[in-house]
């Protein structure tokens, strides 16, 4: 029986006690995932067992009730369904266990509730001397990802031994070269073939690498094989140590390297209703309909004058990636998240008005100041395929002040009727114009998840510019040129002053206080920074 062909319609009426106690008949002795359901269908628990049946029946045996902790005691009071799926392994049921709280984040589980991924495995085939690197999100790059794998310590381990073995790099540039060589350790004790001096050729490293990643797809036997062989050969000689130190490779090879599915969104059971959400949030806010379009916006900043900002566009409760845009804010000096928070709005709305108005040519030479002639074009796109120009609702990531600076600007545009609120991260509040006290919501309501969501992309989206816009600042240095300066130190200075240029005016005595940076390196960095900016002039 397949995981999703065991699953009974969440609303199936139940008669609790009895119910749930014959619905164990139906459950398999295997592996796998189990989701727990309170009266009103939503997800209260999730765990996972190598025996579902028999660890479904500590829950809902009437016998076992008494024998269990309060909080196992309150979760089966509160159980009235259940649901499994099956896996293959152990390591898929963590994989997919962690998936499903990820999602849904269930009130009884405690584990999995942060937003830390599991690892993968990538590598950059397209580099001129690929290496492996361990990450925790799977971007589009055009990379090669392994992974996601449930045991850290066992992957970290068949990692190594698999460098060790085809002699690949562990350091960290994109690309190696004689100097840092000089540097390297990984050559003498022969875990590296040294392609970045030439011992070896980069079409002979690639080579070694695509064999390196058969092994970690499990496609290649060869290297097991000869582990193996050593192993026996260890215990044969009563070296009886390093036998058993081959054996635990052996084992977290084979669990690196052993077929594991991997549970996409699509392949998750879902129980967020978009549409249900916003029509939740709807009636929350006292909307006069559900807001079908929102536009979230949010702030980041890592120094003085590298302060990005996000707007996010949701469209039925569901992102509208096309219409995300990214802001660098420009105007505001310093970190100032209010004077930032008002510059986007203005500047994201001031150019939907000259749109509108560039869009209906009969308006051009109309008397209407461009704010009305917007708010005309709304009231008549309202219905139209195309939909509003404007959003139905805006939000804005932060408490009162971001939300009277957004005000602000939206009633110097005109736009009166705009519906806007703020959402305060700390205790969720949701602070709404012309309201002394702010809303807060049940936090198991849809209506605020719907809006955390919204929230939360809009944060992941201005944090991906700003480290994106960090790391060109970085890769594309000044600082690169001068010796003694690693990519830490440039990342820790470039962070810590923002600029080149305000480097270059900082004093030898002030760059000093940077940790890792001496006295004699602040001195010979001001001294390349103002010798090239003299070879400029």
């Amino acid at each position: 029986m397949s995981g999703t062909e065991s699953i009974l319609p969440a609303s199936a009426p139940l008669s609790r006690a009895i119910t749930l106690h014959q619905k164990l008949r139906e459950v398999p002795h295997r592996p796998g995932v189990y989701v727990i359901r309170d009266r009103f269908a939503k997800i209260i628990y999730v765990g996972k067992a190598r025996d579902l049946r028999r660890r479904l029946s500590n829950y809902f045996t009437p016998s076992s009730r008494n024998r269990v902790d309060l909080k196992t005691r309150a979760l089966i009071d509160s159980a009235s369904d259940y649901e499994w799926h099956l896996v293959k392994s152990d390591a898929e049921a963590v994989l997919f266990e962690g998936k499903l709280i990820k999602e849904w984040r269930p009130k009884y589980n405690i584990s999995f509730r942060d937003d830390k991924r599991f690892i993968m495995v990538r590598v950059q085939m397209g580099d001129a001397i690929p290496r492996f690197e361990l990450v925790r999100f799977r971007k589009e790059d055009g990379a090669r990802y392994f992974g996601p794998f449930a045991n850290a310590g066992a992957l970290r381990t068949s990692l190594l031994a698999i460098k060790k073995q085809f002699g690949l790099r562990s350091c960290r540039p994109l690309e190696p070269t004689e100097r840092d060589f000089k540097h390297c350790l990984d050559h003498v004790i022969k875990n590296c073939s040294a392609p970045c001096i030439a011992r070896i050729s980069c079409e002979e490293y690639k080579i070694r690498v695509e064999q390196a990643c058969e092994v970690l797809e499990g496609k290649s036997r060869e290297m097991t094989a000869g582990i193996e062989e050593e192993m026996e050969k260890a215990a044969a000689k009563l070296d009886f140590e390093k036998a058993a130190s081959l054996r635990n490779l052996l084992k977290d090879l084979r669990e690196t390297s052993k077929p594991m599915r991997r549970f996409t969104r699509k392949s998750l059971p879902n129980s967020i209703n978009p549409r249900e959400d916003v029509v939740e949030l709807s009636d929350a806010l006292g909307l006069d309909r559900p807001p079908q379009t929102m536009e979230c916006f949010d702030i980041s900043n890592i120094s003085d004058n590298h302060i990005v900002a996000s707007m996010v566009r949701f469209r039925d409760g569901v992102p509208d990636r096309d219409s995300y845009r990214r802001y660098r804010i420009t105007t505001t000096k310093g970190q100032n998240d209010f004077a930032s928070m008002a510059e986007v709005i203005r500047r994201r709305y001031k150019r939907l008005l000259k749109e509108a108005v560039e869009a209906t040519p009969e308006l051009a030479d109309s008397q209407e100041i461009p704010a009305e002639a917007l708010d005309r074009i709304a009231r008549l796109t309202r219905s139209s395929k195309e939909g509003s120009p404007l959003p139905d609702l805006i939000i804005v990531d932060g408490g009162k002040g971001q939300l009277g600076m957004a005000c602000r600007e939206l009633q110097s545009l005109g736009l009166h009727g705009q519906h806007i609120i703020g959402l305060a991260k700390e205790f969720e509040e949701i602070y709404r114009p012309g309201e002394s006290n702010p809303l807060r919501l049940d936090k198991d309501s849809g209506a605020l998840k719907l809006l955390q969501r919204i929230r939360d992309e809009a944060h992941r989206v201005a944090n991906g510019y700003n480290e994106l816009l960090l790391r060109r600042r970085i890769s594309e240095s000044a600082l690169d040129d001068v010796p003694g300066v690693s990519e830490a130190k440039k990342k820790t200075l470039l962070t810590r002053f923002g600029s080149i240029s305000r480097i270059k005016k900082t004093s030898p005595e002030t760059l000093a206080e940077v940790p890792g940076v001496s006295k004699e390196l602040a001195e010979r960095i001001l001294s390349s920074l103002h010798q090239k900016a003299a070879k400029r002039d």
